[in-house]
């Protein structure tokens, strides 16, 4: 019986994995975009950057919902290459940057349907001539962490939505002969931007 007993052998308890730890990141302004596409005289739409990018991002993979966005552009150095069509966008007549110069966006809300390897959508204020209104930005699924020849965690992050200025009141128009107007309403945005992550 001694011997029976010595030659049971109890299961190996499996390892559990640590559950992931929020990590905070800093949006790489030299390679991070915010672009925006308009439709110009009822035609093609005209591309353009709003400016430099800054902001930081907190991930959390164990539970999304947790993470949280914060995104400044300084739409002073908004960029559509053409000249005097940019000193227009950032007058008062739609961005009014002596006055208002950065384009925020601060999220409220982050959902996540099909899991961490699934699309985002994130919901936030965004913040335009010190108007701010509730946005829904559509994100691609997180690509996981690499490490740069430089010794930094990084990540990419792609996202889409659209709005309408005039809810930000960005009103200016100019009606055409032939009907329809210079510049369309719908706005559509597009950000790309990779993240660094901070070091403890």
């Amino acid at each position: 019986m001694n011997n029976q007993a010595q030659n049971v052998r109890v299961p190996a308890t499996p390892a559990v994995a640590p559950a992931p730890v929020p990590v905070t990141y800093d949006i790489d302004t030299a390679h991070a975009v915010a672009g925006f596409k308009v439709r110009h005289l009822m035609l093609a739409h005209v591309r353009g950057h709003l400016g430099p990018v800054t902001g930081t991002v907190l991930i959390d993979e164990a539970d999304l919902s947790r993470s949280r966005v914060e995104v400044s552009i300084d739409a002073r150095g908004l960029d559509s290459r053409e000249p005097r069509r940019d000193e227009h966008l950032r007058s008062a007549d739609f961005l009014d940057v002596a006055n208002f110069p950065n384009v925020t966006f601060r999220s409220t809300r982050v959902e996540a349907p099909n899991g961490v390897a699934g699309d985002l959508r994130v919901t936030g204020d965004l913040t335009i001539r010190g108007v701010s209104r509730p946005v829904t930005l559509e994100v691609e699924a997180l690509p996981p962490s690499i490490k740069d020849p430089w010794g930094n965690a990084r990540r990419g992050v792609s996202a889409r939505g659209r709005i309408n200025r005039k809810d930000w009141g960005l009103e200016w128009n100019m009606a055409l002969e032939a009907g329809g107007v210079v510049v369309g309403d719908e706005v559509a945005l597009e950000i790309e931007a990779e993240l660094v992550a901070r070091k403890a």
